[in-house]
């Protein structure tokens, strides 16, 4: 994670998006005192969006755990993608 102030991040705008865009890090721009801006790469923030909706009601979030608890168990299902 990188923090920066708005003055400096002016003064080398590309180089910090440039290290948000291929090092996918985050970039925390403080703005004063108890408030700030951050900046992330639009892959991470699709990556998190998705996640978003995928845990967006409690019938996919159930379902996503206990697909996790049956993996670690070692129990698989697989389906050829003609099957229904």
């Amino acid at each position: 994670m990188l923090t920066t102030t708005l003055s400096d991040f002016r003064k080398d705008i590309k180089t910090y998006l440039d290290k948000v865009t291929q090092s996918f890090e985050t970039l925390i721009i403080n703005r004063g005192k108890d408030s700030g801006v951050v900046i992330i790469s639009l892959e991470e923030y699709n990556a998190l969006k998705s996640t978003q909706h995928e845990l967006s009601s409690r019938i996919n979030q159930q379902r996503l755990d206990a697909s996790i608890q049956d993996l670690k168990k070692g129990k698989k299902l697989i389906k050829k993608l003609t099957d229904k």
